[in-house]
């Protein structure tokens, strides 16, 4: 990457990180410019990759292209979509982590081919195997047909994703693709039924009637020519030059096959994409009464074939409505605008659920059975922030989810760098930046924010329409920073808002939204009778799709808008547990013309993708950060200490290496692994440097052999040294490669082992266990328990279970010997009283436990009693003894061991049964007083009283 900077002034500099006037929107757009028109569509900023749509074909993404970019360090080649997907995929390898990539642009920026690069990249570098191969297929070919059903031509895009998309690539432990799964997010139902002027309804309607074979059709009551159904025709330009939907009809046909789709499966999906095309052709007309009826009945004839429902009762589904009139339902007749309103419900409803069907049986080929831990890649293909002339329920929901986005965005790249900085131990300084929280706020908190009103306003019983919601909003948020309306707006801003408008300041800049259409569009509800009738449909699809229990439930379904604010949510909540990368999509120009750069269009896209708000965050430290060892590599001709060889760590070279190139405090820092250079000016200083030291280089040498030579002898020279270069650059290449595949070769070899880890030791596992053992082992010798009473040990492996176990017997023998060892002989005799006391009264007399730690003293058996140690008196006989002492277990204990009789003591509880020499029995009672005595009671018992509570 450095070695472009010396062509700075003609190509731009590759990381806009090293724009000197980084916070100018001017010089921004200015090194975007230098670049593309150098062809050069792809720049950074810092790892966050900004591509501008070419809109022609470039020699770059090819095989060749691809195995470039395997592998090799994220800055060591030149921007591209393939170092984004390969340092995503490297990390994601080596740190068993999941990650996802964020590509975002507004209409016709090339999100969609991106994603596709991208796809296309794992396909043919990740490792494959015949039985991944399918599922690699089926990975690519879920683009084309979730493509033709939810993309469409718009005035900016001939194939405008209508939804959003979210992918994720499921690789296994080798890092092959295993199985993939995908989430869809708003898709635009509002299409199927009305398309602005210049625009289509989704592909597959017309590649139905376009590449749709004639039995095909003529089973689905369909004609080829689009002109003739009304849902095809509003836009006016069914026929486009640049899409042939012939073709793409075939590639979609290859999909299915391939994806699993059964044919029954796929009669019934035709049949759902034709009947919502025979819907738009039912016209009503009014009876004398004012009521909506259907004079022709050829379309609903179809409709009823197609989608297995009973004529009569669709007919009258569409015409009339279920009400509950005094505890009864009761059919309500529709007039002609309902009856319409229900047919375009009806088909939105239909397509829109048949969509998120399709989605779901693409998961169910995609979805891996194996058990095992996967980690994976997200790629989201998300809609950006539109701004048209006049924007709808539609763009309000797209440009929540990008503010969304936007702030997570921000955040996560303000927490990787500060973890940067806190892993080189750099000081942390906090970067003040535009937090959007507030608008955020402003659209989903709850009660408060703008899609709770929306709700209430569809939820509430009364007449509600889009000017009540209104009035509610000028009510409840009609004071905040970012909203306006022209009501609450100053004499100037006024006159640019109409009376059904409302204004929001998002951190993209201001976008009025028309709120016509807001409760319609967010109810999005279906009549219950033409539920009833959908759900018992004979269609799989539909059946599926439309479940009877949803007739059951008296529970009002979520608004679209609150649905769409929930998927959000756990959108991002996925997100949030992965490490991201992103890609900012740019279009150059309304024309999708090559080579024409329109810096009004641009600017404003810069601005609304928070380009200039990201830069500046990610340049509020240091514009330039690399590893030692690779700066040391290519400055260290600069510094006569470090060249040609520097033997020391390479964080010492680099410091020297600075020092005399003459950095300033303030212009660097240094880190553990990594240097930090705060201006951009300083690295091109370094740069500039580099090159005439190069040059200077080369020129002594060619001098110096030239004075020696002649001409003709300098070119011989010459050219054999080129060959001899080139013959050393290969000697090292095939080094390279030989050490390559050795690395590859024991990779393999411990893979092998982990697979049969526990069989035994055989040539397959051998090398792998004893490595696990060696590792256990190490680790082991710094866990070791250092006395007896550590019971801790470290938690072996499965297959060092049974040594593990051995080895920590052998250690609790040590440890006891090295205890024995160490004792002194009164120590030893102290012992071993505690053992006979533990055999006479442990789990037998209350207070044991507390007298373990207290030791026995020589001399304490004096004070309770006189007595001559070689007269010892017979235990068996002194039954009539009663002793009264605070130390009763060293007592004991030591009179037992003195007459060797310590299997004669016995600890009763409450009395004792006594027989005395005539042969009579007694009994001793023991109880508790304050104080000790011993009597005779009345009963004639003795009883011994002991001090105590």
């Amino acid at each position: 990457m450095e070695g472009a900077l010396i062509a700075r002034d003609r190509v731009g500099v590759q990381d806009f990180v090293l724009l000197d006037s980084h916070t100018s929107e001017a010089a921004f757009l200015n090194n975007l410019r230098k670049r593309y028109q150098e062809n050069l569509i792809y720049t950074y900023i810092g790892t966050l990759l900004v591509s501008v749509n070419p809109y022609k074909e470039l020699d770059i993404y090819t095989v060749t292209q691809m195995q470039l970019y395997r592998g090799v360090n994220f800055f060591e080649l030149p921007p591209h979509l393939y170092a984004i997907a390969d340092n995503a995929y490297r990390v994601m390898c080596s740190e068993y982590n999941n990650h996802f990539i964020l590509i975002s642009g507004e209409s016709g920026a090339g999100k969609t081919e991106a994603s596709k690069k991208i796809l296309q990249y794992y396909a043919v570098t990740c490792p494959t195997t015949e039985q991944l191969q399918v599922v690699r297929d089926r990975l690519l070919l879920s683009n084309p047909v979730l493509e033709a059903f939810g993309n469409a031509k718009t005035l900016r895009n001939d194939n405008s994703s209508r939804f959003g998309k979210y992918m994720d690539i499921q690789f296994d432990f080798k890092g092959a693709p295993v199985g993939g799964h995908i989430l869809s997010y708003l898709i635009e139902k509002s299409r199927v039924v009305h398309q602005n002027h210049g625009e289509r309804n989704f592909h597959i309607f017309y590649q139905l009637l376009e590449g749709g074979e004639k039995d095909l059709l003529c089973w689905l009551g369909l004609e080829r020519n689009p002109q003739k159904y009304a849902y095809l025709i509003q836009g006016r330009c069914a026929k486009v030059f640049s899409i042939n939907d012939k073709n793409d009809w075939k590639i979609v046909r290859k999909a299915f096959s391939i994806i699993d789709f059964t044919e029954k499966d796929l009669e019934h999906l035709f049949g759902i994409v034709a009947s919502v095309l025979h819907l738009g052709n039912i016209q009503f007309e009014e009876d004398s009464n004012g009521h909506a009826i259907i004079r022709n009945g050829t379309q609903i004839k179809w409709i009823s074939k197609l989608l297995g429902v009973h004529l009569s009762i669709l007919q009258e589904a569409l015409t009339h409505r279920k009400i509950e009139a005094r505890s009864e339902e009761v059919l309500s007749p529709l007039n002609v605008d309902l009856a319409f309103y229900a047919r375009d419900a009806v088909a939105k409803a239909i397509y829109g659920r048949t969509f998120t069907w399709l989605v779901n049986k693409i998961n169910g080929s995609l979805a891996n059975k194996d058990s095992t831990r996967k980690t994976v890649i997200g790629l989201l293909d998300i809609y950006g922030f539109e701004v048209l002339d006049t924007n709808s329920f539609e763009q309000f929901c797209i440009n929540y989810c990008n503010e969304k986005l936007q702030q997570l965005l921000i955040e996560m790249t303000l927490k990787a760098e500060q973890e940067e900085y806190e892993m080189e131990g750099i000081e942390w300084e906090p970067i003040p930046y535009f937090n959007n929280k507030i608008i955020c706020d402003l659209v989903e908190q709850k009660h408060k924010g703008i899609i709770s009103i929306l709700d209430e306003e569809c939820l509430r019983p009364g007449e509600a329409t889009d000017l009540s919601f209104l009035e509610k909003l000028e009510e409840k948020v009609g004071d905040h920073a970012h909203f306006v309306t022209r009501k609450l707006a100053d004499q100037k801003t006024r006159k640019s808002i109409d009376w059904v408008d409302f204004r929001l300041l998002h951190y993209a800049g201001e976008v009025t939204y028309c709120a016509v259409g807001f409760l319609e569009k967010n109810n999005d509800l279906l009549y219950r009778n033409l539920k009833e009738v959908l759900c018992n449909s004979k269609n799989g699809i539909i059946r599926d799709c439309f479940l009877l229990s949803e007739l059951d439930s008296r529970r009002r379904p979520e608004t679209v808008a609150t649905q769409f604010k929930n998927s959000l949510m756990s959108l991002i909540e996925i997100l949030m547990s992965k490490e991201p990368s992103y890609i900012r999509c740019i279009k150059p120009n309304e024309n999708k013309e090559p080579g024409m750069f329109d810096d009004c269009l641009i600017r404003h896209q810069v601005k609304y993708l928070g380009l200039m708000e990201h830069l500046r965050v990610r340049r509020a430290g240091f514009a330039y950060r690399r590893k030692y060892e690779h700066f040391l590599q290519r400055y260290k001709s600069l510094c006569p200490a470090t060249w040609p060889h520097w033997h020391g760590p390479a964080a010492e070279g680099v410091e020297r290496l600075i020092k005399h190139i003459g950095y300033k405090p303030e212009e660097y820092k240094l880190g553990r692994t990594k240097i930090f250079i705060r201006f951009p000016k300083t690295l091109f200083a370094t740069e500039d440097a580099f090159e005439i030291r190069k040059h200077m280089l080369v020129s002594r040498l060619q001098a110096k052999y030239k004075g020696r030579l002649g001409k003709r002898d300098y070119q011989k020279k010459r050219k054999a040294a080129i060959k001899l270069e080139a013959c050393w650059r290969g000697v090292l290449a095939r080094k390279e490669a030989k050490k390559r595949t050795w690395a590859v070769e024991i990779i393999r070899k411990f893979i092998k082992g982990f697979i049969n880890r526990k069989k035994p030791l055989c040539p397959e596992n051998i090398e792998f266990v004893r490595l696990v053992q060696y590792k256990y082992l190490m680790k082991l010798r710094d866990h070791i328990p250092r006395n007896v009473l550590d019971k801790s040990w470290l938690q072996p492996p499965s297959i060092l279970e049974e040594i593990s176990e051995m080895l920590q017997k052998m250690c609790t023998r040590n440890l006891v010997r090295k205890y024995c060892r160490g004792l002194t002989p009164e120590r030893k005799v102290q012992l071993q009283q505690k053992a006979v006391t533990s055999a006479i009264f442990r789990g037998k007399k209350e207070g044991y436990q507390q007298s373990i730690n207290l030791p026995f003293a020589d001399t304490r058996l004096s004070e309770y009693m006189c007595w001559d140690p070689t007269i010892p008196i017979p235990l068996s006989h002194c039954g009539d003894v009663i002793l009264q002492c605070e130390h009763i277990f060293e007592t004991v204990t030591k009179l037992c061991m003195l007459a060797n009789k310590q299997n004669l003591v016995k600890v009763v509880k409450g009395s004792l049964r006594f027989r005395i020499g005539s042969g009579k029995e007694g009994t001793m009672v023991f109880a508790v007083g304050p104080e000790p005595h011993v009597f005779k009671a009345k009963d004639g018992q003795l009883t011994v009283v002991s001090a105590g509570e």
